[in-house]
């Protein structure tokens, strides 16, 4: 079974402040961000809405997006969001379904 890489984005709310991270466990991942299990950035900020993510089977393909992504202007990383998901859903509730 081939391993999955993910490039996620977390908001606080919808334009809210934003989260740029990787992981090849997306749900649990996540979980982590909304239940402050891992103390830092997102916890303090309130930063748990899972609005983008992006799969890879590449590692260094899924590392290269995610630091283009993190040094992206903000309105860029918006764009990005609300071309897939323009009523900023909270995408955790499908991949945790």
């Amino acid at each position: 079974m081939e391993k999955v890489y993910f490039v996620y984005i977390l908001a606080s709310d919808r334009n809210g402040t934003l989260y740029v991270g990787i992981t090849s466990d997306i749900a649990a991942r996540v979980w982590q961000h909304r239940t402050g299990a891992v103390p830092g950035f997102t916890s303090r900020y309130g930063v748990h809405r899972l609005v983008h993510m992006e799969a890879f089977s590449d590692v260094d393909e899924a590392i290269l997006r995610e630091k283009r992504i993190k040094k992206w202007r903000r309105a860029w990383k918006l764009e990005l969001i609300e071309r897939d998901n323009p009523q900023w859903l909270d995408l955790y509730e499908r991949i945790n379904a």
